[in-house]
């Protein structure tokens, strides 16, 4: 499967690839001076090329669409109706994607999840609309690509072995 039917899925709900590169832009520019849009872009390409990425991003977009039609079993339903704080579950989702390019993606992912930059902060503040796993997939897949880009690098240092 390729990252396109993801892409389709993320279209659906408002997402573009574009946005999701802005905020891998935002995070990675100030350390690559020569950093192109379009790198950003591919990168994020790339994270969504990853089937466990999909898998996880399908599973979660499901679930906001089943809990604005009401279709999940209680207490599930009024849980993500209310967008409770100590539920978790959404966050450690996105985690599953953060982990894929190593630890900077954790941290990335903690500042994305914090502040709700641009589309994070539109999804997670959408009226009428459930994006309790949305806003922190797409801020698990920023955060993946961003740490791609880092991992990528031909500034990161590499240290030989003994």
């Amino acid at each position: 499967m390729s990252y396109e039917v993801a892409e389709a899925w993320l279209k659906r709900r408002g997402v573009t690839l574009e946005e999701i590169a802005g905020i891998v832009y935002t995070l990675q520019a100030p350390y690559h001076a020569d950093l192109k849009a379009e790198e950003c872009l591919d990168s994020v390409r790339a994270v969504l090329n990853k089937r466990e990425v999909q898998y996880t991003l399908f599973t979660g977009i499901a679930l906001d669409e089943l809990a604005e039609r009401k279709l999940l079993p209680e207490p599930l339903q009024a849980i993500l109706e209310a967008d409770e704080p100590l539920y978790g579950v959404d966050e450690t989702m996105a985690l599953g994607i953060t982990s894929v390019f190593g630890m900077i993606g954790l941290t990335s992912f903690g500042y994305l999840d914090k502040m709700k930059p641009e589309i994070i902060g539109r999804l997670n503040n959408e009226g009428g609309r459930i994006h309790v796993f949305l806003d922190d997939l797409v801020a698990g897949l920023a955060a993946a690509a961003s740490a791609r880009i880092a991992h990528k690098s031909s500034g990161a240092a590499v240290y030989p072995a003994e």
